[in-house]
């Protein structure tokens, strides 16, 4: 599910499940995180990874065609209860493109994971819309699911 909050943020939810506990664990082990994260067919090969408040994740993503997508992530905030809050750059220590968090509610044994973007500009927000960002946004989620046996 995907929704719109303004012209520049891109909102994205799944139910899991799993309890909160079992999702915040694939987030939180760094052996275990770049293992699903990214959509189907990408890859991560990770360079630097610390998951915690103040901490960073410098990696490449790489596409079934083997192209290689630079990826660093700073940590602002790294909670199970108050989520995940994090600036996305275009490569390590590049220029910014998003503001991103995660958020884990519990519902019973479930968990529903929204993410949520806030790009820049509405021009990037409109680019990463036409190449496929929720879709693959939405299959990132399922790896997830699947990573943790909840698919």
């Amino acid at each position: 599910m995907t929704v719109e909050i303004d012209d520049r943020t891109m909102v994205l939810e799944r139910v899991i499940a799993a309890p909160v506990a079992r999702v915040w664990a694939a987030w939180s082990d760094p052996a275990a995180l770049p293992r699903w994260w990214g959509p189907d067919g990408f890859s991560c090969r990770t360079k630097r990874i610390d998951l915690r408040a103040g901490g960073e994740w410098v990696f490449d993503m790489i596409g079934p065609d083997g192209t290689v997508y630079p990826n660093h992530h700073r940590y602002v905030r790294f909670d199970p209860v108050d989520g995940i809050d994090y600036t996305l750059l275009w490569g390590e220590n590049g220029p910014k493109h998003a503001d991103a968090s995660a958020r884990f509610e519990a519902l019973g044994g479930r968990t529903r994971v929204t993410l949520s973007m806030t790009f820049v500009t509405a021009e990037e927000y409109e680019t990463a819309k036409g190449f496929g960002a929720v879709e693959l946004g939405l299959q990132t989620l399922g790896k997830l699911a699947a990573h943790i046996g909840a698919a």
